[in-house]
């Protein structure tokens, strides 16, 4: 210690992993969290039953296990453990059928028929590179890569919009197997650059797979934490960072923070430049929240979807489209996306007995003040008919529950923002610097900044390896 003082802004992923970075090279790091608990969009708790334990946020983590951050801090050493289910994600169909993915690219493609060959044609490559890809593909893209080569293969794909690579395949299936994947970029699936965003998840899944955090997405944190002490660094909770001077006389301050939050605190102090970008800044679509405890699990008729950690529900690809495009004009669709979680497939201490906790929530438009829970019911008992008779409780997370519990989450958008095609490259502002804020000393680090939401914790390993070239 003693070569500078740092703040940290926000507890998440993000937050800590800056921290961290900064805490090994020897600052002085405090991290300073509003709420009472650490770990922001990776939190557990056991909202219905004592011992069933729900995921708040962020519950599947293929680019997590996949982190270089994650690699370098051996965050394993911790407490973290990943858990697989026999089948990473689903897709049912109205007939009974579903897409099924696996962490094994032939075994994927084997259940897909004849698509299975364009499935290898668009993934083999970047899944057994994944490793040596990820530097590229977590980071600003605006960057020089270090894998120039397999970078640009991998992005002749991925600069399309989904709805074109949709048309590679003929089964529906595959169709809504890949249109699942891509929604996960919560924008218009016919807008360039939508592919980017499922082929590195889906890349990341075929490289190690869709892993839960054994115990909850809350050990994630807790291991993150407990590197953090070990360097020497310090959390405190239950402190709210309103003003400029609460952060004076750090050296460096990250903000694990939405760009207007950084915005209402150092207004006067931004260059002209960055305000403007910052008060352009645009939030996309919110989840509606609802987690479930059902006896049993969920009835799928798919065999796939009932031994899947993942399910996305949506019917077909144009379906997802179209309802992708409705919350992105602000109308609420009467079939809304829905994504479904069974954890306790891969982590059954998440269970309680024959109770089992069941995650999902539904894209719904930013801000959305109604109520969505019938809509998510509907949707899951079209694929799995029974579910309702199985429901035992529910706790429900309306957009602004979301936003208040962290307000990152602005309007409910738990991506920190938009990512149409500009955000997703750029982040919050034109620049090759993204973390950069324009006052010496600061940088933001939070989703808003590239590579983007996950708990890879890779915006603030950037973040403050920037801010320390700068020191």
């Amino acid at each position: 210690m003693g070569t500078g003082r740092a703040f940290v802004v926000g507890s998440g992923p993000n937050g800590l992993a800056g921290a961290i970075v900064l805490a090994r090279a020897g600052l002085d790091v405090t991290v300073f969290e509003r709420s009472a608990h650490v770990g922001g969009a990776t939190r557990s708790s056991e909202a219905m039953r004592d011992g069933l334990l729900h995921d708040h946020c962020s519950a599947v983590h293929p680019l997590a296990a996949g982190s270089p951050f994650f690699d370098d801090f051996g965050l394993e050493s911790h407490g973290l453990k990943w858990r697989l289910p026999a089948v990473d994600c689903a897709h049912p169909l109205d007939d009974g059928s579903a897409g099924a993915l696996y962490r094994s690219i032939d075994e994927t493609a084997a259940q897909l028929g004849s698509d299975g060959r364009m499935w290898r044609r668009l993934l083999a490559a970047p899944s057994e590179a994944f490793d040596q890809l990820r530097n590229d593909l977590l980071r600003p893209l605006v960057a020089f890569p270090d894998h120039p080569v397999r970078l640009a293969r991998f992005g002749a794909g991925a600069l399309m919009p989904a709805s074109v690579l949709a048309r590679l395949f003929d089964s529906p299936r595959t169709k809504a197997l890949w249109g699942g994947v891509a929604a996960h970029a919560y924008t218009r699936l016919d807008r360039p650059l939508t592919s980017s965003v499922g082929l590195g998840i889906l890349a990341a899944g075929h490289r190690h797979g869709w892993p839960v955090a054994e115990g909850g997405s809350q050990r994630i944190a807790d291991a993150m934490v407990a590197a953090l002490a070990a360097e020497g660094g310090t959390v405190e909770t239950g402190i709210d960072i309103r003003s400029f001077d609460q952060v004076h006389g750090a050296d460096i301050v990250l903000w694990d923070t939405s760009p207007t939050a950084v915005l209402a605190i150092m207004a006067d102090r931004l260059p002209s430049r960055v305000r403007r970008s910052y008060e352009r800044f645009r939030y996309g679509p919110a989840a509606f929240k609802v987690d479930f405890a059902v006896e049993e699990g969920v009835p799928w008729r798919s065999e796939a979807a009932r031994n899947a950690g993942t399910v996305h529900v949506g019917g077909t690809f144009d379906e997802i489209a179209q309802a992708e495009a409705l919350v992105n004009a602000g109308r609420m669709p009467e079939r809304p996306f829905v994504l479904v979680g069974q954890q306790y497939l891969a982590d059954p201490g998440r269970s309680v007995g024959t109770l089992k906790p069941v995650w999902s929530y539904a894209h719904v438009p930013n801000g959305y003040g109604g109520d969505a829970t019938e809509a998510v019911i509907a949707q899951i008992e079209r694929f799995a008919p029974g579910f309702r008779e199985r429901i035992i409780d529910f706790v429900v997370r309306r957009p602004g529950d979301l936003s208040a519990e962290n307000a990152n989450f602005v309007g409910g958008n738990i991506l920190t923002g938009a990512k149409d095609p500009k955000q997703l490259v750029l982040g919050p502002r034109a620049n090759i610097r993204p973390y950069d804020t324009g006052v010496d000393g600061h940088y933001l680090c939070s989703a808003a900044t590239p590579p983007g939401p996950g708990a890879h914790g890779m915006c603030g390993y950037h973040a403050a390896s920037r801010a320390l070239s700068r020191l």
